[in-house]
């Protein structure tokens, strides 16, 4: 299919597979225009009972309450038309991935064009720094290394050659493969196009992007669960009590309408999603200070219930830095402390004694070898160590500076006199060295394997002894089974005068000074964040383009399980549909994992009911990122398409961040809750007022304007502090709230209920008792507006605390948010009772003294009642939880 010869493509040939394969872009998927989507942001129900509301208090007169509920619909369309589009912006952000340039070979000649018009066919020509600009099958292949990290998660390059491998290989296992969108480490190739744009491997992760739906977050669907059951609810009751009020009780039309139009304005609760809203926004403050930016509101809150993590390991879990771990000579098993490219930690015998380098000959010789027979630099810049090279060749570096070696001394001490580079073929490189005019020394290292072939003898304290290749090749595995690299180190003295080497003089007759183990070790943070995760009931799983033992060894470090269970992609594929779903439930490790695999497991964690949080920074992981419920992208390293693809972007790359900000989730659920669990009894108390005035056949305890004033004073002065709750004592030491948990639980409803009862009793009671003692109804209504609002007042001191009792100096203290809400409140009742204006406008009353402390009177009993009651179902709760706990027992 591809017919390209040596001198690759001609012109025309090029221009006709241009034509038909079309450009290397990323194509394009249709977009709604501007207009489109903000109209969208109002195709909602809860947003059309908020123009209802909005409409039936124009109605009544009382403009500023309905522009402020206009205002509202505005705002939330406004969030809503900013955060669109993201699926268009994560494509965008892979087609700026490939480079704008690549070289190639046409009609014989090396030529530069646009990477935009490579073909299928063409001869692509790789040198260290490029871009990959397309797929290609390598035909040759000099020392070849390329980062592919971006779509497969591997923490170091990998060594690419021109042997073919098996057709249904991992996409990390490739190795005769480069691939679009990949970096050249090291090394030079040449390689014949075989897919571009949305053919190529990421073009085809991007159609997988844009494929994916992104699934409603909890709070979106409880929201609109909600607001159907309020509309349901609020149009049936304005039914039945505008009939009952005209067939029974003789009402006028008008005076029905109006009463029913009271009694809407009472139980819409059209200030909730504002101070919903400003408890997201709160919520997405406090995550920013912790580092975790929030760029989907509703993300805050489904943070809380995330009871699924699903974690890259490379820069997420890890440093995304190698390190030597490990050294072991003839005679010790030697640890290496220390993380990272900073060279300081010790070294310790594996009994855990500490051990001086420049005591031990073979370590001290092993290290300078390691330092030697490099390429890599190391550069310290504020503070931080980088490596200017190959990651692997900067931990040796590493190691080398903590056992003593001056690195710049060493390197012109012992000058390099010929090398001979890495290559995929032979897997080794060696340098010739000479200091002082001794004999000059040839230091090797390279696969262990072939290190070990090439040997006869092995160093030790004595000098040289016989090697033990069994024992050796025991070593080698214990390494590797403990999720090493492992890399052998050897040496062979030459002839006075040598000034060159060839394979032939190095493949035989070397001493070995022992290996090296490598590792991408785990953040400390991450640890003790894992543990905070399984304190709190939320399971981590590791799901990595990282081999198998590799990315064990660092779950067993992390803590992710006792004894974590590792599933490679390739028992994904074979294992089905239900087995996929199986290995999701039981395994913790996931390794070898395609962008297809980690999008797959992603669903079948959400199939079984869990609220699933996905973490990467690459390419490979966008598509499991934008399905997740939470997509958690890295801020520092991460590409631009995991991040457009993502809720949330870690401005540091800390695992422990994300725990930080499921805690502030916590809270932001708890302080919803509050908000609802505030709103609806206060606003059901209104309601019922209401509609018991006109089954009893009463005068109305408050009309209508003055429940807008009781709405309009309380819902956001009072409703709006519990956005600005602190975090409750226990928030991590509770399971995660089950997926499938409604917003309106039964504990919740009953709460609803019994409150609003309570707020009923009271208005009547207050009203009843103000009429009985011979009290003009505008006295006694403005008693009665009085007493409600004092109630919410009490109400809100008992609400704070979902899981605990108010009753507590801090509890009665309450945050300065509800002492400046409160002062406020009281400040608009004292006007609202005392001031001439006031009286014209909601025909309200002066109130005695003594009346007032009644009315407070009735406010504490409410906060007394109602913590009673929270302490009674407390305790219910205690004793099912013991008796649910004596059953599993």
């Amino acid at each position: 299919m591809l017919s390209t010869g040596a001198n690759g493509l001609s012109a025309r040939e090029a221009s006709e597979r241009l034509e038909t394969y079309g450009p290397n872009r990323l194509p394009e998927g249709p977009r709604s225009g501007a207009l489109k989507r903000f109209l969208l942001q109002f195709h909602n129900l809860l947003i059309y009972v908020l123009l209802a509301a909005g409409l039936i208090a124009a109605a009544i007169g009382h403009g500023p309450d309905s522009l402020v509920i206009f205002a509202v619909v505005l705002i939330n369309a406004v969030i809503g038309f900013v955060q669109e589009g993201r699926a268009e912006k994560a494509l965008e952000a892979i087609r700026a991935m490939i480079d704008p340039q690549a070289s190639v070979v046409r009609n014989g000649r090396r030529t530069t064009i646009r990477a935009g018009e490579v073909v299928p066919g063409d001869i692509v020509l790789l040198e260290a720094g490029d871009r990959v600009p397309a797929d290609l099958r390598l035909i040759k292949a000099r020392n070849l290394r390329i980062d592919e990290a971006i779509l497969t998660g591997e923490s170091v390059p990998v060594d690419k050659s021109i042997r073919p491998v098996a057709g249904d290989a991992a996409l990390g296992d490739r190795f005769s493969m480069a691939f679009s969108g990949t970096f050249v480490a090291a090394g030079q190739g040449t390689g014949v196009t075989v897919a571009t744009g949305a053919a190529a491997e990421l073009g085809r992760i991007s159609s997988m992007i844009g494929a994916v739906e992104r699934i409603a977050t909890p709070l979106v669907r409880q929201m609109g669960q909600l607001a159907r059951q309020i509309t349901i609810a609020v149009l049936g009751a304005s039914v039945v009590v505008f009939t009952y009020a005209v067939l029974f009780r003789s009402y006028r039309l008008e005076d029905a309408f109006m009463t029913v139009v009271g009694l809407a304005v009472a139980a819409i609760p059209e200030g909730m999603p504002a101070v919903m809203t400003i408890t997201l926004a709160v919520g997405v403050q406090r995550m920013a200070r912790r580092n975790a930016i929030i760029r989907r509101l509703p993300a805050v809150e489904t943070l809380g219930s995330v009871s699924v993590i699903c974690s890259d390991k490379t820069g997420t879990l890890t440093r995304n830095e190698m390190t030597v771990s490990a050294v072991v000579t003839a005679e010790r098993e030697i640890e290496v402390e220390g993380a990272g490219y900073r060279p300081e930690g010790g070294f310790r015998t594996s009994g855990g004694k500490a051990l001086d380098p420049a005591a031990d000959p073979v370590l001290e010789e092993l290290s300078l070898a390691a330092l030697l027979c490099n390429d890599a630099h190391l550069e310290e810049r504020r503070e931080e160590w980088t490596v200017n090279g190959d990651p692997m060749e900067g931990a040796l570096v590493t190691l080398a500076m903590k056992a003593g070696h001056d690195a710049a001394a060493a390197r012109a001490g012992f000058a390099r006199l010929d090398e001979i580079p890495f290559d995929s073929r032979h897997r080794y490189m060696a340098t010739l060295n000479a200091c002082n005019g001794r004999p000059p020394v040839v230091y090797v290292k390279g696969a262990p394997e072939g290190i070990l072939a090439m040997c006869s003898r092995v160093a030790s304290f004595t000098g040289e002894q016989s090697l033990d290749f069994t024992g050796w090749h025991d070593r080698i595995q214990a390494l590797a089974a403990a999720g090493q690299r492992v890399i052998a180190l050897a040496r062979r003295r030459m002839k006075d005068g040598t000034r060159e080497i060839a394979p032939a003089d190095i493949e035989h007759d070397l001493t070995l000074l022992g290996l090296v183990g490598l590792i991408d070790p785990p953040r400390p943070e991450a640890i003790a964040a894992v543990a905070e995760c399984r304190a709190a009931g939320i399971r981590v799983k590791m799901i990595t383009g990282d081999h198998a033992a590799t990315a064990r060894a660092i779950a067993l470090q992390l803590g992710l399980a006792e004894e974590p269970k590792a599933i490679t992609g390739q028992e994904l594929e074979e294992a089905g549909e239900a087995g996929i779903h199986r290995h999701a439930r039981e395994a913790t490790v996931f390794a070898r994992t395609s962008p297809e695999q980690k999008l797959r497991l992603v669903e079948a964690l959400q199939a079984d009911g869990s609220i699933v949080a996905m973490t990467g920074d690459g390419v490979n992981d966008a598509p499991a990122l934008k399905r997740a419920d939470v997509g958690v992208a890295m801020g520092c390293k991460g590409t631009e398409a995991a991040k457009e693809a993502s809720e949330m972007v870690l401005a540091d790359d800390n695992f422990a961040s994300i725990v930080a900000a499921v805690r502030e989730g916590r809270t932001v659920y708890d302080n919803l809750t509050k908000v609802i669990a505030w709103t609806l009894p206060t606003n059901g108390g209104e309601a019922l007022t209401i509609v018991l005035a006109i089954l009893f056949g009463l005068n109305l305890p408050v009309t209508p304007v003055q429940i807008l004033w009781i709405n309009m004073v309380t819902a956001v002065a009072l409703g709006l502090t519990l956005a600005f709750e602190p975090t409750e004592p226990g928030a991590m030491q509770r399971s995660p709230r089950p997926a499938g948990a409604k917003i309106l639980s039964g504990r919740l409803l009953w709460r609803i209920l019994f409150v609003s009862a309570l707020m009923v009793a009271g208005t009547f009671g207050i009203y009843a008792w103000a009429v009985a003692r011979g009290l003009s109804i505008e006295t006694a209504r403005t008693m009665a507006v009085n007493t409600l609002v004092v109630m919410e007042i009490f109400y809100l001191f008992s609400v704070r605390y979902v899981h605990g009792t108010s009753l507590t100096w801090q509890g009665a203290l309450g945050t300065s948010a509800v002492l400046i809400g409160v002062a406020t409140v009281v400040g608009a009742q004292f006007a609202f009772t005392y001031l001439p204006p006031m009286h014209l406008i909601f025909g309200s009353r002066p109130v005695s003294f003594i009346d007032g402390i009644q009315i407070i009177a009735v406010g504490v009993a409410l906060l007394l009642v109602v913590e009673a009651e929270k302490r009674i179902a407390a305790l219910f709760t205690l004793s099912s939880d013991s008796r649910r706990l004596e059953q599993r027992l």
